[in-house]
């Protein structure tokens, strides 16, 4: 049987390549970009880049839509929502260890 990856590990996998990440962030700063035009950016072959690209579609980061010839690759932020929500998760959790050690310090005090 063959597992699924949850998405958020898919999205951590995407982004955790600096040449991925460096697509997205382009893509976020210049709006949609056809392929050739991401390309350039890189020293590396256009199939090595489409096969970044391919990766954050799979993970949902980016998108493509075609005009006649051209694929526009956009970023879609949605997904990053996920990682946002387990950071706060982490956040959340972290604040109440601190809280608790905050409350044995004190309790330390007053002996």
């Amino acid at each position: 049987m063959v597992e699924r990856e949850d998405p958020l590990t898919t999205i951590l996998k995407a982004a955790s390549d600096p040449t991925r990440r460096a697509i997205l962030t382009q893509l976020a700063q210049q709006g949609p970009l056809r392929v050739t035009d991401i390309a350039r950016r890189f020293d590396m072959s256009l199939n090595s880049v489409s096969k970044h690209i391919k990766v954050l579609e799979k993970a949902g980061l980016v998108s493509r839509r075609t005009e006649w010839r051209e694929h526009l690759i956009e970023v879609q932020m949605g997904p990053l929502s996920d990682i946002d929500q387990w950071f706060a998760d982490l956040r959340s959790i972290w604040a109440l260890r601190l809280e608790a050690l905050e409350a044995a310090l004190k309790e330390d005090d007053n002996e």
